[in-house]
Protein backbone atom coordinates (compact mmCIF):
# COMPACT_ATOMS: atom_id res chain seq x y z
CA UNK A 1 0.00 0.00 0.00
CA UNK A 2 1.62 3.38 -0.91
CA UNK A 3 2.17 6.13 1.98
CA UNK A 4 2.98 9.66 1.73
CA UNK A 5 5.18 12.01 3.63
CA UNK A 6 5.97 15.35 3.00
CA UNK A 7 9.35 17.14 5.16
CA UNK A 8 11.76 19.68 4.05
CA UNK A 9 13.15 19.52 0.96
CA UNK A 10 17.11 19.70 2.24
CA UNK A 11 19.07 18.62 -1.16
CA UNK A 12 17.70 18.83 -4.50
CA UNK A 13 17.45 15.51 -7.12
CA UNK A 14 15.40 12.79 -6.86
CA UNK A 15 16.20 9.40 -5.82
CA UNK A 16 14.52 6.03 -6.26
CA UNK A 17 15.84 2.75 -4.19
CA UNK A 18 14.96 0.18 -1.75
CA UNK A 19 15.31 1.51 1.84
CA UNK A 20 18.02 0.95 4.06
CA UNK A 21 16.67 1.18 7.65
CA UNK A 22 19.17 2.57 9.59
CA UNK A 23 19.14 1.98 13.50
CA UNK A 24 21.43 3.54 15.85
CA UNK A 25 23.06 0.93 17.97
CA UNK A 26 21.69 -0.22 21.24
CA UNK A 27 23.44 1.79 24.23
CA UNK A 28 20.66 0.55 26.80
CA UNK A 29 22.12 -0.60 30.34
CA UNK A 30 21.62 -0.51 34.14
CA UNK A 31 23.15 1.90 36.17
CA UNK A 32 26.01 -0.11 37.88
CA UNK A 33 28.64 0.70 40.74
CA UNK A 34 32.17 -0.03 40.30
CA UNK A 35 34.03 -2.56 41.84
CA UNK A 36 37.54 -1.44 41.00
CA UNK A 37 37.60 2.51 40.39
CA UNK A 38 41.03 2.73 39.10
CA UNK A 39 39.96 -0.02 36.67
CA UNK A 40 36.94 1.65 35.96
CA UNK A 41 39.25 4.70 34.87
CA UNK A 42 41.64 2.78 32.89
CA UNK A 43 38.71 1.36 30.62
CA UNK A 44 37.34 5.02 30.44
CA UNK A 45 41.06 5.77 28.95
CA UNK A 46 40.94 3.26 26.42
CA UNK A 47 37.30 4.15 25.24
CA UNK A 48 38.14 7.83 24.76
CA UNK A 49 41.51 6.77 23.03
CA UNK A 50 39.55 3.99 20.50
CA UNK A 51 37.18 6.96 19.93
CA UNK A 52 39.61 9.39 18.88
CA UNK A 53 40.98 7.22 15.91
CA UNK A 54 37.48 6.98 14.82
CA UNK A 55 36.88 10.33 14.61
CA UNK A 56 40.23 10.87 13.38
CA UNK A 57 39.12 8.27 10.52
CA UNK A 58 35.74 9.33 9.79
CA UNK A 59 37.53 13.43 9.63
CA UNK A 60 40.12 12.45 6.90
CA UNK A 61 37.48 10.78 5.20
CA UNK A 62 35.17 14.29 5.33
CA UNK A 63 38.10 16.45 4.30
CA UNK A 64 38.42 14.24 1.03
CA UNK A 65 34.98 14.36 0.31
CA UNK A 66 33.27 17.86 2.06
CA UNK A 67 34.70 21.71 2.11
CA UNK A 68 36.58 22.38 5.13
CA UNK A 69 33.82 24.16 6.71
CA UNK A 70 31.87 20.87 6.60
CA UNK A 71 34.76 18.66 7.78
CA UNK A 72 35.86 21.24 10.42
CA UNK A 73 32.99 19.22 12.60
CA UNK A 74 34.93 16.61 13.48
CA UNK A 75 37.41 19.11 15.07
CA UNK A 76 34.94 19.92 17.51
CA UNK A 77 34.60 16.50 17.99
CA UNK A 78 38.12 15.87 18.50
CA UNK A 79 37.67 19.29 21.11
CA UNK A 80 34.87 17.71 23.29
CA UNK A 81 36.34 14.51 23.49
CA UNK A 82 39.56 16.08 24.73
CA UNK A 83 37.80 18.72 26.88
CA UNK A 84 39.12 18.45 30.37
CA UNK A 85 35.99 19.53 32.19
CA UNK A 86 33.99 16.33 30.85
CA UNK A 87 36.52 14.02 31.31
CA UNK A 88 36.94 15.69 35.01
CA UNK A 89 32.89 14.81 35.16
CA UNK A 90 33.55 11.00 34.28
CA UNK A 91 36.46 10.38 36.29
CA UNK A 92 34.64 12.34 39.43
CA UNK A 93 31.39 9.89 38.93
CA UNK A 94 33.78 7.12 39.18
CA UNK A 95 35.59 7.99 42.55
CA UNK A 96 33.42 9.89 44.03
CA UNK A 97 30.07 8.63 43.10
CA UNK A 98 31.50 5.16 43.05
CA UNK A 99 29.86 4.31 39.36
CA UNK A 100 31.19 2.45 36.58
CA UNK A 101 32.74 3.85 33.32
CA UNK A 102 29.44 3.68 31.26
CA UNK A 103 27.09 5.07 33.95
CA UNK A 104 29.90 7.69 34.75
CA UNK A 105 29.66 8.39 30.78
CA UNK A 106 26.00 8.53 30.54
CA UNK A 107 25.41 10.41 33.42
CA UNK A 108 27.61 13.58 32.77
CA UNK A 109 26.94 13.42 29.13
CA UNK A 110 22.83 13.39 29.81
CA UNK A 111 23.78 16.33 32.23
CA UNK A 112 25.74 18.40 29.63
CA UNK A 113 22.96 17.52 26.90
CA UNK A 114 20.17 18.76 28.89
CA UNK A 115 22.14 21.94 30.09
CA UNK A 116 23.09 22.81 26.08
CA UNK A 117 19.14 21.83 25.00
CA UNK A 118 17.58 24.12 27.50
CA UNK A 119 19.85 27.07 26.24
CA UNK A 120 16.91 28.05 23.84
CA UNK A 121 18.63 31.66 23.51
CA UNK A 122 21.50 30.56 22.00
CA UNK A 123 21.19 28.14 19.15
CA UNK A 124 24.99 27.94 18.86
CA UNK A 125 25.19 25.65 22.50
CA UNK A 126 21.85 24.22 21.36
CA UNK A 127 24.16 22.80 18.25
CA UNK A 128 26.91 21.31 20.78
CA UNK A 129 24.56 18.81 22.24
CA UNK A 130 23.87 16.70 19.11
CA UNK A 131 27.78 17.34 19.06
CA UNK A 132 28.21 16.26 22.19
CA UNK A 133 25.99 13.14 22.45
CA UNK A 134 27.57 12.24 18.81
CA UNK A 135 31.07 11.51 21.00
CA UNK A 136 29.58 10.40 23.94
CA UNK A 137 27.74 7.42 22.40
CA UNK A 138 30.83 6.61 20.23
CA UNK A 139 32.63 6.37 24.12
CA UNK A 140 29.78 4.28 25.46
CA UNK A 141 29.79 2.11 22.13
CA UNK A 142 33.29 1.44 22.63
CA UNK A 143 32.74 0.89 26.43
CA UNK A 144 29.67 -1.31 26.33
CA UNK A 145 31.58 -3.34 23.53
CA UNK A 146 28.79 -2.65 20.70
CA UNK A 147 29.26 -2.12 17.52
CA UNK A 148 28.70 1.38 15.72
CA UNK A 149 27.37 0.80 12.31
CA UNK A 150 29.50 1.78 9.14
CA UNK A 151 27.20 3.36 6.66
CA UNK A 152 31.01 3.30 4.38
CA UNK A 153 30.11 -0.69 3.85
CA UNK A 154 26.76 -0.07 2.14
CA UNK A 155 27.23 -1.86 -1.31
CA UNK A 156 24.09 -1.15 -3.00
CA UNK A 157 21.93 1.57 -3.95
CA UNK A 158 19.18 2.65 -1.55
CA UNK A 159 17.55 5.31 0.31
CA UNK A 160 18.25 5.31 3.56
CA UNK A 161 15.70 5.79 6.53
CA UNK A 162 16.47 6.89 9.77
CA UNK A 163 15.79 9.06 12.74
CA UNK A 164 18.54 11.52 12.37
CA UNK A 165 21.71 11.16 10.98
CA UNK A 166 24.57 12.65 12.73
CA UNK A 167 27.89 14.25 11.36
CA UNK A 168 29.91 11.22 11.69
CA UNK A 169 27.22 9.25 9.90
CA UNK A 170 26.64 11.51 6.89
CA UNK A 171 30.57 11.73 6.08
CA UNK A 172 31.05 7.83 5.50
CA UNK A 173 28.11 8.13 2.70
CA UNK A 174 29.20 6.64 -0.37
CA UNK A 175 26.99 8.58 -2.81
CA UNK A 176 27.54 5.93 -5.20
CA UNK A 177 25.19 3.11 -3.30
CA UNK A 178 23.19 6.28 -0.71
CA UNK A 179 21.24 7.15 -3.80
CA UNK A 180 19.06 9.37 -1.48
CA UNK A 181 18.15 9.62 2.47
CA UNK A 182 15.23 10.65 4.75
CA UNK A 183 15.21 11.24 8.21
CA UNK A 184 12.14 11.98 10.96
CA UNK A 185 14.03 15.27 12.50
CA UNK A 186 16.38 17.78 11.67
CA UNK A 187 16.37 20.82 8.94
CA UNK A 188 17.80 22.88 6.13
CA UNK A 189 20.67 24.04 8.33
CA UNK A 190 21.34 20.96 10.10
CA UNK A 191 25.00 19.54 9.60
CA UNK A 192 23.30 16.29 7.58
CA UNK A 193 21.67 18.44 5.53
CA UNK A 194 24.63 20.47 4.63
CA UNK A 195 26.67 17.48 4.15
CA UNK A 196 24.37 15.97 1.55
CA UNK A 197 23.86 19.19 -0.66
CA UNK A 198 28.08 19.07 -0.84
CA UNK A 199 27.87 15.52 -1.71
CA UNK A 200 24.90 16.10 -3.77
CA UNK A 201 22.63 13.45 -2.11
CA UNK A 202 18.70 14.19 -2.71
CA UNK A 203 17.66 14.27 0.80
CA UNK A 204 14.54 15.31 2.99
CA UNK A 205 14.66 15.90 6.75
CA UNK A 206 12.12 16.61 9.16
CA UNK A 207 9.55 14.18 7.81
CA UNK A 208 7.71 13.20 11.51
CA UNK A 209 8.20 9.04 12.20
CA UNK A 210 8.81 7.71 8.99
CA UNK A 211 12.07 5.19 10.57
CA UNK A 212 9.36 3.68 12.66
CA UNK A 213 6.89 3.09 9.71
CA UNK A 214 9.18 1.84 6.17
CA UNK A 215 10.64 -1.78 6.16
CA UNK A 216 14.10 -2.46 4.80
CA UNK A 217 13.68 -3.37 1.22
CA UNK A 218 10.43 -1.76 0.42
CA UNK A 219 10.97 0.71 -2.55
CA UNK A 220 11.42 4.45 -1.55
CA UNK A 221 11.10 7.80 -3.78
CA UNK A 222 12.56 11.01 -2.79
CA UNK A 223 12.23 14.20 -4.61
CA UNK A 224 15.09 16.77 -2.09
CA UNK A 225 13.56 19.57 -3.93
CA UNK A 226 10.38 19.56 -3.00
CA UNK A 227 10.22 17.32 0.47
CA UNK A 228 7.98 14.55 -0.84
CA UNK A 229 8.51 11.10 0.06
CA UNK A 230 6.80 7.91 -1.45
CA UNK A 231 7.17 4.48 -0.23
CA UNK A 232 5.80 1.23 -2.20
CA UNK A 233 4.42 3.68 -4.87
CA UNK A 234 1.47 2.77 -6.97
CA UNK A 235 2.85 2.40 -11.17
CA UNK A 236 1.92 6.05 -11.65
CA UNK A 237 3.51 7.50 -9.20
CA UNK A 238 6.88 5.64 -10.13
CA UNK A 239 6.49 6.52 -13.52
CA UNK A 240 5.87 10.08 -12.27
CA UNK A 241 8.87 10.16 -10.23
CA UNK A 242 11.19 8.36 -13.19
CA UNK A 243 10.16 11.53 -15.41
CA UNK A 244 11.23 14.01 -12.85
CA UNK A 245 14.72 12.01 -12.39
CA UNK A 246 14.87 11.81 -16.01
CA UNK A 247 14.13 16.09 -15.97
CA UNK A 248 16.49 16.58 -13.37
CA UNK A 249 19.24 15.02 -15.37
CA UNK A 250 19.12 16.70 -18.21
CA UNK A 251 19.04 19.50 -16.20
CA UNK A 252 21.99 18.80 -14.69
CA UNK A 253 23.48 17.82 -18.22
CA UNK A 254 22.68 21.51 -19.03
CA UNK A 255 24.26 23.28 -16.01
CA UNK A 256 27.36 20.74 -16.88
CA UNK A 257 27.71 22.37 -19.97
CA UNK A 258 28.37 26.19 -18.70
CA UNK A 259 30.94 25.06 -16.89
CA UNK A 260 33.34 26.89 -19.52
CA UNK A 261 30.83 29.65 -20.26
CA UNK A 262 30.63 33.54 -19.43
CA UNK A 263 27.68 34.34 -16.62
CA UNK A 264 24.99 36.49 -18.91
CA UNK A 265 21.52 36.93 -19.11
CA UNK A 266 19.35 36.46 -22.40
CA UNK A 267 20.30 40.14 -23.61
CA UNK A 268 24.06 40.00 -22.99
CA UNK A 269 24.54 41.37 -19.41
CA UNK A 270 27.57 39.96 -18.04
CA UNK A 271 27.88 39.41 -13.61
CA UNK A 272 30.62 37.27 -12.10
CA UNK A 273 29.88 33.66 -10.27
CA UNK A 274 32.37 33.19 -8.02
CA UNK A 275 32.79 30.53 -5.14
CA UNK A 276 32.93 29.95 -0.96
CA UNK A 277 35.77 28.39 0.04
CA UNK A 278 37.18 27.53 4.12
CA UNK A 279 40.49 26.32 2.65
CA UNK A 280 42.78 25.25 -0.53
CA UNK A 281 41.41 21.94 -0.05
CA UNK A 282 37.96 23.03 -1.81
CA UNK A 283 39.84 24.70 -4.93
CA UNK A 284 38.80 21.22 -6.92
CA UNK A 285 35.10 22.16 -6.31
CA UNK A 286 35.86 25.81 -7.50
CA UNK A 287 36.97 24.15 -10.60
CA UNK A 288 34.71 21.69 -11.09
CA UNK A 289 32.05 23.71 -11.42
CA UNK A 290 33.18 26.85 -12.95
CA UNK A 291 33.91 29.52 -10.79
CA UNK A 292 35.19 32.43 -11.93
CA UNK A 293 37.07 33.31 -8.88
CA UNK A 294 36.54 32.99 -4.95
CA UNK A 295 34.09 35.74 -3.27
CA UNK A 296 34.42 34.32 0.47
CA UNK A 297 37.90 32.53 1.42
CA UNK A 298 36.91 32.25 5.34
CA UNK A 299 40.24 32.19 6.37
CA UNK A 300 38.64 31.53 10.48
CA UNK A 301 39.39 27.67 9.35
CA UNK A 302 42.89 27.87 9.25
CA UNK A 303 42.85 28.98 13.01
CA UNK A 304 39.98 26.24 14.25
CA UNK A 305 41.76 23.42 12.15
CA UNK A 306 45.32 24.44 14.21
CA UNK A 307 46.29 23.76 17.96
CA UNK A 308 48.24 26.64 18.15
CA UNK A 309 47.88 30.27 16.33
CA UNK A 310 49.20 29.98 12.23
CA UNK A 311 52.25 31.87 11.94
CA UNK A 312 52.47 34.34 9.09
CA UNK A 313 54.58 31.73 6.73
CA UNK A 314 51.78 29.35 7.15
CA UNK A 315 48.56 31.46 6.44
CA UNK A 316 51.15 32.88 3.55
CA UNK A 317 51.49 29.30 2.18
CA UNK A 318 47.74 28.41 2.10
CA UNK A 319 46.36 32.25 0.72
CA UNK A 320 49.75 31.24 -1.90
CA UNK A 321 48.14 28.36 -3.05
CA UNK A 322 44.90 29.44 -3.41
CA UNK A 323 45.51 32.69 -5.81
CA UNK A 324 48.05 30.74 -7.59
CA UNK A 325 45.06 28.32 -8.10
CA UNK A 326 42.79 31.11 -9.50
CA UNK A 327 45.37 31.79 -12.15
CA UNK A 328 44.34 35.73 -12.19
CA UNK A 329 41.10 35.14 -11.20
CA UNK A 330 39.71 37.05 -8.55
CA UNK A 331 40.13 35.66 -5.05
CA UNK A 332 38.25 37.17 -1.80
CA UNK A 333 39.94 36.67 1.60
CA UNK A 334 37.81 37.71 4.78
CA UNK A 335 40.12 37.89 7.64
CA UNK A 336 39.85 36.17 10.26
CA UNK A 337 36.19 35.42 11.79
CA UNK A 338 36.37 34.35 15.07
CA UNK A 339 34.05 34.88 17.89
CA UNK A 340 32.75 33.88 21.64
CA UNK A 341 30.87 31.10 19.29
CA UNK A 342 34.07 29.57 18.11
CA UNK A 343 36.40 28.88 20.94
CA UNK A 344 40.60 28.51 20.26
CA UNK A 345 42.28 26.83 22.34
CA UNK A 346 45.36 29.42 21.95
CA UNK A 347 42.66 32.29 21.94
CA UNK A 348 41.16 32.47 25.24
CA UNK A 349 37.82 35.12 24.70
CA UNK A 350 35.10 36.19 27.31
CA UNK A 351 31.97 34.41 27.44
CA UNK A 352 29.43 36.49 26.65
CA UNK A 353 25.32 35.86 26.63
CA UNK A 354 25.11 36.55 22.66
CA UNK A 355 28.39 35.89 21.15
CA UNK A 356 27.24 36.97 17.69
CA UNK A 357 26.66 40.52 18.80
CA UNK A 358 30.12 40.86 21.02
CA UNK A 359 33.42 40.57 20.80
CA UNK A 360 34.57 39.06 17.38
CA UNK A 361 36.35 39.67 14.28
CA UNK A 362 37.41 42.86 13.23
CA UNK A 363 36.45 43.64 16.60
CA UNK A 364 39.22 41.40 18.08
CA UNK A 365 41.17 42.24 15.29
CA UNK A 366 41.35 45.96 16.40
CA UNK A 367 41.89 44.99 19.80
CA UNK A 368 44.50 42.60 19.49
CA UNK A 369 46.14 43.93 16.41
CA UNK A 370 48.88 41.70 16.78
CA UNK A 371 46.90 39.15 14.87
CA UNK A 372 45.39 41.30 12.29
CA UNK A 373 49.14 42.75 11.26
CA UNK A 374 50.08 39.05 11.16
CA UNK A 375 47.63 37.73 8.68
CA UNK A 376 47.79 41.27 6.73
CA UNK A 377 51.53 40.41 6.25
CA UNK A 378 51.09 37.05 4.91
CA UNK A 379 48.02 38.06 2.49
CA UNK A 380 50.59 41.09 1.60
CA UNK A 381 53.32 38.36 1.34
CA UNK A 382 51.20 36.47 -0.94
CA UNK A 383 49.69 39.13 -3.23
CA UNK A 384 52.02 38.80 -6.28
CA UNK A 385 50.91 35.24 -6.99
CA UNK A 386 47.55 36.40 -7.92
CA UNK A 387 44.41 38.97 -7.55
CA UNK A 388 43.92 39.69 -4.45
CA UNK A 389 40.78 41.14 -2.64
CA UNK A 390 41.09 41.55 1.41
CA UNK A 391 37.87 42.45 3.41
CA UNK A 392 37.44 43.17 6.92
CA UNK A 393 34.10 41.26 8.45
CA UNK A 394 31.62 42.63 11.18
CA UNK A 395 32.60 46.64 9.96
CA UNK A 396 29.61 48.47 11.72
CA UNK A 397 30.90 52.07 11.69
CA UNK A 398 33.52 54.24 9.26
CA UNK A 399 36.41 54.08 11.73
CA UNK A 400 36.83 51.21 12.32
CA UNK A 401 37.35 50.18 8.95
CA UNK A 402 39.69 53.12 9.02
CA UNK A 403 41.57 51.54 11.42
CA UNK A 404 42.10 48.39 9.44
CA UNK A 405 43.21 49.96 6.35
CA UNK A 406 45.71 51.84 8.67
CA UNK A 407 47.28 48.65 10.08
CA UNK A 408 47.26 47.55 5.89
CA UNK A 409 48.95 50.35 5.10
CA UNK A 410 51.64 50.29 7.82
CA UNK A 411 52.41 46.78 7.55
CA UNK A 412 52.73 47.52 3.38
CA UNK A 413 55.01 49.58 4.19
CA UNK A 414 56.95 47.59 6.17
CA UNK A 415 57.26 44.72 4.14
CA UNK A 416 58.02 46.96 0.72
CA UNK A 417 61.15 48.48 3.26
CA UNK A 418 62.60 44.94 4.04
CA UNK A 419 62.46 44.32 0.22
CA UNK A 420 58.91 41.94 -0.28
CA UNK A 421 57.36 42.22 -3.53
CA UNK A 422 53.75 44.02 -2.86
CA UNK A 423 51.10 43.75 -5.74
CA UNK A 424 49.92 47.33 -6.38
CA UNK A 425 46.59 46.48 -7.25
CA UNK A 426 45.33 44.76 -3.82
CA UNK A 427 41.53 45.79 -3.00
CA UNK A 428 39.82 46.64 0.83
CA UNK A 429 36.54 45.89 1.23
CA UNK A 430 34.02 45.03 4.05
CA UNK A 431 31.47 42.64 4.61
CA UNK A 432 27.89 44.63 4.55
CA UNK A 433 26.67 42.53 7.43
CA UNK A 434 25.38 44.92 10.30
CA UNK A 435 22.40 47.14 9.54
CA UNK A 436 24.24 50.25 10.74
CA UNK A 437 26.80 49.68 8.16
CA UNK A 438 23.93 49.08 5.22
CA UNK A 439 22.22 52.60 6.00
CA UNK A 440 25.77 54.33 5.95
CA UNK A 441 26.83 52.50 2.70
CA UNK A 442 26.91 56.04 0.78
CA UNK A 443 29.11 57.24 3.25
CA UNK A 444 31.41 53.40 3.14
CA UNK A 445 31.23 53.73 -0.54
CA UNK A 446 33.61 56.84 -0.83
CA UNK A 447 36.67 54.91 1.33
CA UNK A 448 35.94 51.75 0.16
CA UNK A 449 37.18 49.44 -3.00
CA UNK A 450 33.61 47.02 -3.01
CA UNK A 451 31.34 45.28 -0.72
CA UNK A 452 30.25 42.13 0.12
CA UNK A 453 27.02 41.99 1.37
CA UNK A 454 26.70 38.47 4.03
CA UNK A 455 23.06 38.23 3.72
CA UNK A 456 23.04 35.54 6.72
CA UNK A 457 23.40 38.01 9.51
CA UNK A 458 22.52 41.41 7.63
CA UNK A 459 18.91 39.63 7.72
CA UNK A 460 19.14 38.12 11.24
CA UNK A 461 20.18 41.51 12.70
CA UNK A 462 17.73 43.63 10.54
CA UNK A 463 14.84 41.32 11.74
CA UNK A 464 15.87 41.19 15.18
CA UNK A 465 15.53 36.89 14.78
CA UNK A 466 18.26 34.12 14.73
CA UNK A 467 18.33 32.48 11.90
CA UNK A 468 19.00 29.28 13.61
CA UNK A 469 16.20 29.71 16.42
CA UNK A 470 13.48 27.56 15.09
CA UNK A 471 10.79 29.78 17.11
CA UNK A 472 11.24 32.68 15.04
CA UNK A 473 12.83 30.92 12.05
CA UNK A 474 9.65 32.66 10.09
CA UNK A 475 11.27 35.95 10.50
CA UNK A 476 14.30 34.74 8.13
CA UNK A 477 13.03 36.74 5.00
CA UNK A 478 15.52 36.92 2.41
CA UNK A 479 12.77 38.77 -0.28
CA UNK A 480 11.21 40.67 3.06
CA UNK A 481 10.88 43.92 1.05
CA UNK A 482 12.61 45.77 3.76
CA UNK A 483 15.88 43.82 3.31
CA UNK A 484 15.45 43.94 -0.32
CA UNK A 485 16.03 47.83 -0.21
CA UNK A 486 18.84 47.47 2.37
CA UNK A 487 20.62 45.65 -0.80
CA UNK A 488 19.46 47.85 -3.86
CA UNK A 489 20.62 51.17 -1.31
CA UNK A 490 23.84 49.39 -0.87
CA UNK A 491 24.46 48.21 -4.52
CA UNK A 492 23.70 51.98 -5.79
CA UNK A 493 26.07 53.01 -3.06
CA UNK A 494 28.66 51.31 -4.63
CA UNK A 495 27.71 52.02 -8.37
CA UNK A 496 27.75 55.89 -7.38
CA UNK A 497 31.04 56.02 -6.71
CA UNK A 498 32.39 53.60 -9.38
CA UNK A 499 32.71 50.83 -6.94
CA UNK A 500 31.38 47.26 -7.17
CA UNK A 501 28.99 45.19 -5.01
CA UNK A 502 28.85 41.46 -4.22
CA UNK A 503 26.69 39.04 -2.23
CA UNK A 504 28.50 36.29 -0.36
CA UNK A 505 25.10 34.71 2.40
CA UNK A 506 23.17 31.99 1.20
CA UNK A 507 21.13 34.16 -1.25
CA UNK A 508 23.10 34.51 -3.33
CA UNK A 509 22.51 30.99 -4.39
CA UNK A 510 19.23 31.41 -3.58
CA UNK A 511 17.31 30.49 -7.12
CA UNK A 512 13.91 32.61 -5.71
CA UNK A 513 16.38 35.69 -5.01
CA UNK A 514 18.61 35.48 -7.95
CA UNK A 515 16.08 36.90 -10.33
CA UNK A 516 15.73 40.09 -8.22
CA UNK A 517 19.63 40.47 -7.83
CA UNK A 518 20.11 40.47 -11.22
CA UNK A 519 17.53 43.53 -11.72
CA UNK A 520 18.83 45.55 -8.55
CA UNK A 521 22.71 44.66 -10.81
CA UNK A 522 24.58 43.04 -7.81
CA UNK A 523 27.65 42.44 -9.99
CA UNK A 524 29.45 39.35 -7.56
CA UNK A 525 27.37 36.53 -6.83
CA UNK A 526 29.05 33.97 -3.97
CA UNK A 527 27.74 31.04 -3.28
CA UNK A 528 28.43 27.18 -2.47
CA UNK A 529 30.50 25.54 -5.62
CA UNK A 530 27.83 23.41 -6.51
CA UNK A 531 25.20 25.76 -6.63
CA UNK A 532 27.28 27.51 -9.71
CA UNK A 533 25.93 26.00 -12.87
CA UNK A 534 22.34 25.80 -11.55
CA UNK A 535 22.69 29.96 -10.59
CA UNK A 536 24.57 30.47 -14.03
CA UNK A 537 21.65 28.40 -16.28
CA UNK A 538 19.03 30.43 -14.75
CA UNK A 539 21.13 34.01 -15.30
CA UNK A 540 21.20 33.15 -18.90
CA UNK A 541 17.51 32.94 -19.19
CA UNK A 542 16.44 35.95 -17.86
CA UNK A 543 15.77 39.43 -19.36
CA UNK A 544 17.72 41.76 -17.41
CA UNK A 545 15.20 44.88 -18.11
CA UNK A 546 12.21 42.29 -17.19
CA UNK A 547 14.34 41.70 -13.90
CA UNK A 548 15.08 45.43 -13.36
CA UNK A 549 11.13 46.01 -13.13
CA UNK A 550 10.86 42.95 -11.00
CA UNK A 551 13.29 44.18 -8.43
CA UNK A 552 11.49 47.25 -8.71
CA UNK A 553 8.38 46.27 -8.12
CA UNK A 554 9.25 43.78 -5.07
CA UNK A 555 10.77 46.95 -3.26
CA UNK A 556 8.09 49.86 -4.18
CA UNK A 557 4.50 47.79 -4.46
CA UNK A 558 5.29 44.28 -2.52
CA UNK A 559 4.36 44.21 1.10
CA UNK A 560 5.77 40.81 2.53
CA UNK A 561 8.36 38.20 1.54
CA UNK A 562 5.18 35.79 0.53
CA UNK A 563 4.04 38.23 -1.73
CA UNK A 564 7.37 38.79 -3.83
CA UNK A 565 8.31 35.13 -3.24
CA UNK A 566 4.71 34.28 -5.71
CA UNK A 567 5.67 36.81 -8.05
CA UNK A 568 9.14 35.71 -8.70
CA UNK A 569 8.13 31.95 -8.64
CA UNK A 570 6.06 32.97 -11.38
CA UNK A 571 7.87 34.72 -13.34
CA UNK A 572 10.35 32.18 -13.64
CA UNK A 573 7.79 29.26 -14.02
CA UNK A 574 6.90 30.94 -17.22
CA UNK A 575 10.80 30.68 -18.24
CA UNK A 576 10.51 27.49 -18.71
Amino acid sequence: MMDKYTGIGASDGIAIAKAFLYEEPNLSFEISEAEDADHEVSRLEAAIDQSREDIQGIRQVAQENLSAEEAQVFDAHLTILDDPELKAGFVGKINDASLDAPSAVREVADMFISMFQAMEDNPYMQERAADIKDVTDRILAHLLGVKIPDLSTITEEVVLVAVDLTPSDTAQLNRNYVKGFVTDIGGRTSHSAIMARSLEIPAVVGVGKIASQVKDGQLVLVNGSTGEVVVEPDQATLDHFQAEKEQFAKLKAEWDSLKDADTLTKDGKQFELVANIGSPKDLDGVHANGAEGVGLYRTEFLYMDSAEMPTEDEQYEAYKVVLESLAGQPVVVRTMDIGGDKHLPYLPLPDEMNPFLGYRAIRIGLDQDHLLRTQLRALLRASVYGSLRIMFPMISNLNEFRQAKAIFLEEKEKLQAAGHEIADDIQLGIMIEIPAAAVLADKFAKEVDFFSIGTNDLIQYSMAADRMNENVSYLYQPYNPSILRLIKFVIDASHKEGKWTGMCGEVAGDQTAVPLLVGMGLDEFSMSAPSILKTRSLISKLDSQEVQELARRAIEEMDSSDEVASMVEAYVADLD
